[in-house]
C-alpha cells in the first residue's frame, strides 16, 4: 500500500514550528471526543503528539475520525499550532496539529492492556505480549538507555586503541563454572558444542595472537538457577589488554564509567573510586559487593566475645570462629514479632540463631544481656556507637564468611525496610573490590574451585602457596560494584605454563584431565604469550544501574523468566522426531511427553 511519509515524529514538534504542514506516521495511543472538540494522542517511539479535529468546521473529518480505535497505526496530515493549554510535562505540550487528513494503515486488535505506564501488569502478562509491553514509554526508555550505552561503548574503546573482534558461540564445552548450554552437532554425531559462558580462553588467545586490546560486547550463556539480576543468556563488555597490569585495567575502566555516567545522566563521576580488599568488605558490609551509601558497617567483637558468659558467643570464639554486630539505628521500636521474623531470615541465610540488643532510656533490654558483665556491654555499647533508640544485632558462626553474610543479608534488609535506600536512591557509590581468596573449597565436589576462573593469576608471592597451601592464596583480581551491585569482574591473567600447571594441581585437576580440557590452550601459552590482563563488564547490570530498575528483565528487549521460559514465543520447546535423529539424539522416555 502507499501512503504518505513522515516528515517528523511524534517528540520532535515546538513552538518553534507553528505554522508548519507535516505528517505523521503513528500509533494511536487514545481517542477523547469532548464535543466540540476531538483530541487524538498519536504516539510513536520519540514521544507523544496532541492532534485535534474540531467538528463544526469540518463535521466529515470529524465522523472519519470516529473509526479510530487505540493502537491503530495511521498517517496524520496537518498544520502545527500553538495549544491553548499547554501541558509542560512532555516536550511536545506547547503545540497541536490541526489535522486536516488521516488514513488508516493497518488496524489493531484489542490490546490485552492499556499502552501506558499508569498500568498495572503481572510480569507473566508483561513478557507474554513484550511487543506490546515495549511499546510503553518507560520501555523504550530503557532501551534507549542500554542503546546509548553501546554506542559510548564503541566510541571509547576505539578511542583507546582497541580492536573490536568477534569470538566463535560454538566453543569447546570446559565445564569449570556454571552448567554449559550444549548443542548437537549433526555433522559429527554424538558430540556437541558448548555455548560459550564467556570468550574468556579466546581473548587470551587473542593476546598470544598479537592483538594487544581487544573488546567485544557479546552474548554469553550460562545454564543455572535465574533471580532478578540473572539470564541464562546475557550481554558482556569483554577486553583484554596486553602488556598490562590490574593498575592498567582499574584505571581505563575508571575512565569509561565516568564518560557513560556523564553523557548518559549527566553525573561527574569522582575518579579514582575506592578500593577494598576482599577481607575487609566482608568484615565491614558483609558481602563482596557492598553498598557503602550508608553505614550500619558490621564490627567485630570476637575478643570481648571470647571473655563473655554467653556461650553461644564464647565456644565460637575460642574455636577460631567470629562473633561479629551492626548498629540497626533506630530500630529499637522493632517488636519482638519484628525481630523473630528476622530471626528466621538469619537461619534462611545459614545462622543457628541471632542475638540482639535493644539500647532504650539508657539501659540495654536483651535476653542475652544477663550473659554479659556491666563493662562489657558498655564495651559493646561503644564499640557499635549505639544511640538511644538503636537496635545491635548479632552472629557467630566458625566461619567468618556465614557470621559476616548473615549480617550482611540484614543490613541490606533493614535498609530497604527503614527506607535507606529510597534517600540515597540517587547517588553512586562506585568502588573496587581487590586482593580475593584465589581459590576456595566446594563441599559439594569435595574440592578446590577457583573464586573466578582457573586462569586468574595469583599474587606474585603467593605463587608458592598453590603447592602448599593454596586455599591460602590471593588472587590479582578486581570486581567494579556500584550501590551493591557487581557490574563487572576481571584480573590479571596466568601467562607462563608452569604457573598454569600449579594452578590446576591446585584446583585437584589431573595433567590428564586439563590435557583434555585445556590441552590447546596450554599448547598456545608456549608460544611466548605476553602479560595480559581484563575484564568482563555486564552490560545488561550496568543498564539496570542507569536505568534505576532491580529487574534485569526491564532492559533486556526479549528476557526469560526465572525458570527460563520465554512465553512469548513458547522456547524451550519439543522438537520433532525427526530433528532429533539427524542428530542423533533420543529424548528419554520420562520427557519424552
Amino acid at each position: 500500500m502507499t501512503y504518505p511519509k513522515r516528515t517528523v515524529t511524534c517528540g520532535e514538534l515546538r513552538e518553534s514550528d507553528v505554522g508548519k504542514s507535516v505528517v505523521l506516521n503513528a500509533w494511536v495511543a487514545n481517542v477523547r471526543d469532548l464535543g466540540g472538540l476531538v483530541f487524538i494522542d498519536a504516539r510513536d517511539r520519540y514521544g507523544l503528539t496532541q492532534i485535534v479535529v474540531e467538528p463544526e468546521n469540518d463535521p466529515d473529518l470529524a465522523k472519519r475520525v470516529q473509526e479510530l480505535k487505540s493502537e491503530y497505526v495511521v498517517w496524520f496530515k496537518g498544520t502545527v499550532r500553538k495549544r491553548s493549554n499547554p501541558n509542560p510535562k512532555i516536550p511536545t505540550g506547547l503545540i497541536e496539529i490541526k489535522l486536516e487528513d488521516f488514513g488508516v494503515i493497518n488496524e489493531s486488535k484489542l490490546p490485552p492492556f492499556e499502552i501506558t505506564d499508569d498500568v498495572e501488569l503481572t510480569e507473566e502478562t508483561r513478557l507474554k505480549y513484550r511487543y506490546l509491553d515495549l511499546r510503553r514509554p518507560s520501555a523504550q526508555k530503557f532501551l534507549k538507555v542500554r542503546n546509548e550505552l553501546y554506542q559510548i561503548t564503541h566510541r571509547y574503546f576505539n578511542e583507546n586503541g582497541f580492536l573490536e573482534i568477534e569470538t566463535p558461540f560454538l566453543m569447546k564445552s570446559t565445564p569449570e563454572g556454571a552448567r554449559d548450554f550444549l548443542t548437537p552437532s549433526r555433522i559429527n554425531k554424538g558430540t556437541f558444542y558448548a555455548l560459550p559462558q564467556s570468550p574468556q580462553i579466546y581473548k587470551q588467545l587473542l593476546m598470544i595472537a598479537g592483538f594487544d586490546k581487544y573488546v567485544q560486547i557479546t552474548k554469553c550463556f550460562r545454564d543455572e538457577d535465574l533471580r532478578s539480576d540473572r539470564q541464562p543468556e546475557f550481554t558482556q563488555i569483554d577486553l583484554e589488554m596486553s602488556f598490562a597490569d590490574e593498575n592498567d585495567v582499574i584505571s581505563l575502566l575508571e575512565g569509561f564509567f565516568k564518560r557513560v555516567w556523564k553523557e548518559i545522566l549527566g553525573v561527574e563521576l569522582s575518579v579514582p573510586f575506592p578500593r577494598i580488599s576482599y577481607d575487609d568488605a566482608m568484615a565491614k558490609y558483609g558481602s563482596d559487593k557492598p553498598d557503602a551509601r550508608f553505614g550500619m558497617e558490621l564490627k567485630d567483637i570476637t575478643d570481648l566475645a571470647s571473655k563473655s558468659g554467653f556461650n553461644a558467643f564464647a565456644s565460637v570464639a575460642k574455636n577460631g570462629g567470629v562473633v561479629c554486630a551492626f548498629n540497626a539505628e533506630n530500630c529499637a521500636k522493632y517488636s519482638r514479632k519484628k525481630i523473630d521474623e528476622l530471626t528466621e531470615f538469619a537461619k534462611k541465610r545459614g545462622a543457628k540463631g541471632l542475638a540482639w540488643m535493644k539500647y532504650v532510656s539508657g539501659e540495654v533490654k536483651s535476653p542475652i544481656a544477663k550473659f554479659f558483665k556491666d563493662d562489657e556491654i558498655k564495651r559493646i555499647l561503644e564499640i557499635l556507637e549505639a544511640k538511644d533508640g538503636d537496635l545491635i544485632l548479632f552472629a557467630a558462626d566458625e566461619k567468618a564468611s556465614i557470621a559476616q553474610t548473615v549480617l550482611g543479608a540484614l543490613r541490606l534488609e533493614i535498609a530497604k525496610e527503614e527506607g535507606l535506600l529510597e534517600k540515597v536512591a540517587d547517588k553512586y557509590s562506585f568502588l573496587w573490590v581487590v586482593d580475593f581468596p584465589l581459590l576456595e573449597y566446594d563441599e559439594e565436589r569435595k574440592r578446590n574451585v577457583a573464586l573466578h576462573h582457573p586462569f586468574t593469576s595469583p599474587r606474585d608471592e603467593d605463587i608458592p602457596l598453590l603447592e602448599t597451601e593454596p586455599l591460602k592464596a590471593k588472587a590479582r583480581a578486581y570486581d567494579i560494584v556500584v550501590n551493591g551491585a557487581e557490574i563487572g569482574g576481571g584480573s590479571v591473567r596466568i601467562h607462563k605454563t608452569d604457573v598454569q600447571a600449579k594452578m590446576f594441581a591446585a584446583l585437584d585437576m589431573s595433567e590428564e584431565e586439563a590435557r583434555d580440557k585445556f590441552g590447546f590452550f596450554l599448547e598456545a601459552l608456549e608460544y611466548g604469550t605476553p602479560p595480559h590482563a581484563g575484564i568482563a563488564l555486564g552490560l545488561d547490570r550496568i543498564a539496570m544501574s542507569l536505568c534505576g530498575t532491580e529487574n534485569i528483565r526491564d532492559v533486556i528487549a526479549f528476557p526469560k523468566t526465572t525458570k527460563g521460559l520465554s512465553l512469548m514465543d513458547g522456547a524451550p520447546s519439543r522438537v520433532a522426531d525427526e530433528q532429533l535423529f539427524e542428530l542423533g539424539i533420543k529424548v528419554l522416555d520420562k520427557y519424552a511427553k
